[in-house]
């Protein structure tokens, strides 16, 4: 690979690091003038939209329908349900506190490898990383006692966690799938079968708003969330995995949290006190020891 195309690469990667951080913050934006599985169905409709017309007109052919079983199970859980919950959840939590728990993605995937798939051992090192990164999270979490005494926030915490374990389990499913398409033109399949069911169970039970009543900073929120959190960043993503390590490209998720804490403390004038902050450090080394042991065991 030439310096040129590694340059890109590394490009590419902090583009997903900093963009998909800021989706956080974007999405507590709009969440607070719309409900979130609203917003999320809006998101991922456009997109996949804009993505799946795109190759229909470039000649691409729709996949087969075991395929495109495939993809829409990818798409209920990574979509529908890992970001349409976290979506939901950032009407009742801040942003910073949302990637956080966002972060904990790589305890459960190594759980989810280690109990049910058993294609990884739990070793020292690992089961550390797992104490440290639970640890961290008390952290938080105790900083947040007062709050939790109010239902809707102890709702918000609960659907951030519900999102991590759909997002693990749609993440473990991936992993043992060979692409039958292209892997962006699958992805834009994900996003529009995702919108659509997300769409329907939001008519379904009135989570949804009359387009017109929808003010200008939640249209600039969802305008912000397709182009540069799905359109951009994920099109990143799939490019630096392409041309860097794995476990190069999974530092983005030690990123994320630090970029929608900070946003989320500039722009939203959300909290941030040393508690929180020293939780947070915790909680990523845990998880940079688990997923570092984890990737040492696959590789």
């Amino acid at each position: 690979m030439s310096r040129k195309e590694l340059n890109r690469a590394y490009i590419a990667l902090g583009l997903v690091s900093f963009f998909w951080g800021t989706t956080f913050i974007a999405s507590r934006i709009g969440a607070q003038h719309m409900p979130g599985l609203f917003l999320s169905a809006m998101r991922q409709f456009s997109s996949g939209f804009l993505m799946v017309s795109f190759f229909l007109i470039k000649g691409y052919k729709l996949p087969d329908w075991k395929s495109l079983k495939q993809i829409t199970i990818q798409g209920i859980f990574l979509l529908s349900l890992a970001n349409g919950l976290l979506t939901w959840a950032l009407e009742f939590i801040n942003s910073g506190f949302a990637a956080i728990i966002s972060a904990t993605v790589p305890l459960f995937v190594t759980l989810f490898s280690v109990w049910l798939l058993r294609n990884a051992k739990l070793t020292f090192w690992m089961i550390a990383g797992l104490i440290i990164g639970f640890a961290g999270v008390v952290l938080i979490f105790y900083d947040y006692l007062n709050q939790l005494q109010g239902k809707s926030v102890a709702f918000g915490i609960v659907l951030a966690f519900l999102s991590v374990l759909a997002w693990t389990f749609g993440t473990v499913y991936t992993s043992r799938l060979k692409p039958a398409t292209d892997i962006l033109f699958s992805v834009g399949l994900q996003m529009l079968i995702a919108g659509i069911i997300t769409m329907i169970f939001c008519f379904a039970t009135g989570k949804y708003v009359n387009l017109s009543a929808i003010g200008s900073a939640a249209w600039m929120a969802l305008i912000y969330l397709v182009f540069f959190g799905s359109l951009l960043a994920y099109s990143a993503y799939v490019f630096a995995i392409s041309k860097l390590p794995p476990t190069f490209v999974s530092i983005y998720a030690y990123i994320n949290p630090i970029v929608a804490v900070f946003f989320g403390w500039l722009l939203l004038h959300e909290s941030v006190n040393s508690g929180m902050l020293m939780g947070s450090l915790v909680t990523l080394g845990g998880v940079y020891m688990v997923n570092r042991e984890y990737k040492k065991q696959r590789a």
